[in-house]
Order: structure tokens, then C-alpha cells, then sequence
């Protein structure tokens, strides 16, 4: 046996026995995706700290950006529905804390309450934006990474996305 053959393992999975399937490159693709969604918690809660709101959760910081996203007051269902969320109270707790911390404030459309961000919010989404800038786009450019590549991957998961709610909802319903 070579020593190219001793080292060709196939793809990179966590769960052999799910890739052992009509196609495998779907186990390889969630591996990466969970490992991508652990280390991109990771960051946002360090880039978060380095900008000056220390212990903040990852989901408070995606709702964070998500109030500042175009200046507009947003619902608790604008949230959920953009950020694909279907449990409420994790987002409700969310901006509980963040109601707290200052950083977003609440209103009223008609009947259904309002978040918007506050002076503070806005400004520390931006000292975000900067450790951001710095600490990850300027190192991410430096590894000559196509930015089309990185727009196409986002719409293939966008697009994955939707099947793996399809998948959820036949699952719920065995």
C-alpha cells in the first residue's frame, strides 16, 4: 500500500454511517457546516468582547445586527422569520437582554410591538464592524478567496436551507 493510498479517506465526515448513503458529499457538507457554525459563534462572541460588550450570546449579537439592519423598527416575527427561527422565546430572551444592556429599544405598530436600536446599539454594531473589518475581511481577503465563490456558497446554503425545513416538516409529520 502507497502512502498516497494509506491517506485517501474519502470525505471528511463526523458520522461515517450517514455517509454511507446516495450521496455522501451531504454528510461532508453538515460536518462543515457544524464545525462553521461553532467557530463562527465563537468569533462573534470574541469580536463582540473586542468591541467592548463582553458576554453577550451568539444570538443576541445576530439579533443585534439584524434591529440595526436599515434603521427600521423591526416585529419579534420579522426576526424569527429572517433569522429562520421557530422558537420565539429564544429570540424574545434575547431581546430581553438586550432591552437591558440599552442597545435596542421597544415601540408599538399598531398592535404588535417594536424594536429599534439605540444610539448605543448602533454604535457598537459599528466598533463591531471595525474589529470585523480588521480582524477577519483583511485576513479572509489575504487568502485570495474569489468573493463570487463566497456569494455562490451562500446561495447554495440558502438553498439548502430550504430543504432541510422541508425535510423537517415530513419528519414532524411521520
Amino acid at each position: 500500500m502507497t502512502d498516497e493510498d494509506r491517506f485517501n479517506v474519502g470525505p471528511v465526515v463526523s458520522s461515517a454511517h450517514l455517509a454511507n448513503s446516495a450521496m455522501p458529499e451531504v454528510s461532508e457538507m453538515e460536518f462543515a457546516m457544524a464545525m462553521g457554525n461553532h467557530a463562527f459563534q465563537r468569533w462573534m462572541t470574541r469580536c463582540m468582547d473586542a468591541a467592548g460588550a463582553s458576554g453577550m450570546a451568539p444570538l443576541e449579537i445576530q439579533v443585534l445586527h439584524l434591529v440595526h439592519h436599515r434603521e427600521r423598527p423591526k416585529t419579534l416575527a420579522d426576526i424569527c422569520l429572517v433569522l429562520n427561527i421557530e422558537d420565539t422565546h429564544t429570540v424574545n430572551y434575547a431581546l430581553r437582554k438586550l432591552v437591558e444592556r440599552k442597545l435596542v429599544t421597544t415601540g408599538r405598530k399598531g398592535k404588535e410591538k417594536t424594536v429599534s436600536i439605540t444610539d448605543a446599539g448602533a454604535e457598537l454594531c459599528r466598533k463591531y464592524g471595525t474589529v470585523r473589518e480588521a480582524l477577519l475581511i483583511r485576513s479572509l481577503k489575504a487568502t485570495g478567496i474569489d468573493p463570487a465563490e463566497v456569494s455562490r456558497l451562500a446561495a447554495l446554503l440558502r438553498a439548502m436551507s430550504g430543504g432541510y425545513d422541508q425535510a423537517a416538516r415530513a419528519a414532524a409529520s411521520l
